[in-house]
């Protein structure tokens, strides 16, 4: 007979669960949706299927981490699981609240700690090995992109143009008397690779994201033997993608509206950095947010393409006096690499909101760099990629709800129940 409290249990991971799908979606396939590579429900249903096969091959070490390393698996009564994923429901209500992208991850794992100091179970070991992953992560995005920025984003960006399609990439042919698809006769062949690499990128931050955030969902429900490893995964994709095909559809329709000013090439090499690295923690079986190590590239990213101003010697070297305006920001991302007036590559604000059209393919002519320390600091930094305010609230949510989380769970744990 199943208990009132496993029925509540399966409910709440289902409506994290569903939180993710929703957020989690727009985030992956914003880009593609909105350059009419793929319909929102294509989109969905391809996240759907990603986030299975993540979670059902390298998600299940993160749950095993989750369910049976963190604290024992019998530690995870069902009240104790309804209590943990209250909390990990409560980080993404919290950060929607705000409009700041959820760290599930990392609220969950700060509820999870919270039960273990309340009872005195807390792997001590496995949080310290979790938390330098935390700190590690974020610092290889930024740093990764900064060497891209600062070296390979011009290049990429003065040779590759991301342009948006007027209707779907993939059509259905009913001239026949079955219906068949078939590819849009007026793409190129440079949106078809284009379109391949958006389309391809997107389905890996699916795997990532279904890798990552299926233990969120279900790993208390997994420790306490409420559900098994298998039953836990389906619940959660289940889950996850009933909000990709519903709440889902708003995030992928505004996508670009809290993004505006970041290229399609930043967001394609951003999404690929952060998923690299959130996958091959996965892998480790360390819960890790993916929100957090994109964030952070991002920064980097825009770092190194405002460092081009001024070289290495100009930034390091005391006795040379570097241009006054030469201060590294994260600003230059949304202007063109060369000095020629040729349109940068859309945004993804541009994108989703139809306001960019089909651009030219660049000629060879059009593809020179300038030197590092040639380009000049105002042309890179037309635009502010951040408000300082704004990443100062988001660095602060991340930090604040695991804490929160943290305490929260410990005194229910240890006053209450």
């Amino acid at each position: 007979m199943v208990s009132a409290l496993v029925v509540v249990g399966i409910l709440v991971a289902a409506f994290v669960g569903y939180n993710i799908g929703g957020s989690s979606t727009g985030v992956a396939f914003g880009p593609a949706v909105g350059s009419r590579i793929v319909r929102k429900a294509t989109a969905a249903a391809l996240f759907t299927a990603f986030a299975f096969w993540g979670a059902w091959t390298v998600g299940r070490n993160v749950i095993d981490t989750m369910s049976d390393g963190i604290v024992p698996a019998a530690q995870y009564t069902p009240t104790a699981a309804v209590g943990v994923l209250f909390f990990a429901g409560f980080g993404l209500l919290l950060s929607n609240l705000y409009g700041v992208p959820a760290s599930t991850s990392m609220t969950a794992v700060g509820a999870i700690v919270g039960l273990g100091l309340a009872t005195g179970t807390l792997n001590a070991a496995l949080m310290f090995t979790i938390v330098s992953a935390w700190i590690v992560a974020p610092l290889i995005g930024f740093f990764s992109g900064a060497i891209i920025g600062r070296y390979l984003y011009p290049h990429l960006d003065a040779r590759l143009t991301f342009g948006r399609l007027q209707t779907q990439l993939v059509q259905v042919d009913r001239s026949g008397a079955v219906p068949r698809p078939r590819l849009n006769e007026n793409a190129s062949r440079r949106d078809l690779f284009g379109s391949v690499l958006v389309l391809a990128i997107a389905c890996y931050m699916g795997f990532s994201a279904g890798a990552s955030n299926a233990a969120n969902a279900v790993a208390p429900l997994v420790g306490n033997g409420s559900i098994t490893i298998e039953q836990g995964i389906l619940l959660a994709v289940v889950s996850i993608g009933l909000g990709g095909f519903t709440i889902a559809r708003r995030t992928l329709a505004t996508v670009g509206d809290d993004i505006t000013d970041l290229p399609i090439l930043a967001a394609l090499i951003v999404s690929s950095i952060g998923a690299t690295i959130i996958t091959v923690l996965s892998q480790l079986g360390i819960p890790a947010s993916l929100a957090v190590s994109t964030t952070c590239c991002i920064i980097g990213l825009g770092w190194g393409r405002a460092s081009r101003a001024a070289t290495l010697a100009e930034l390091a070297t005391p006795s040379v006096e570097p241009r006054p305006e030469a201060t590294p920001t994260t600003g230059a991302l949304a202007t063109p690499a060369a000095e020629e007036e040729v349109p940068p590559g859309p945004t993804v604000g541009e994108l989703a909101s139809g306001e960019t059209e089909q651009q030219e393919a660049r000629t060879e002519s059009d593809v020179s760099v300038p030197q590092i320390g040639e380009e000049e600091f105002e042309e890179l930094t037309a635009e502010s990629l951040f408000d300082p305010a704004a990443t100062a609230r988001i660095v602060f949510l991340w930090v604040f709800t695991p804490i929160l989380a943290v305490i929260g769970s410990y005194l229910l744990f240890s006053l209450v129940l």
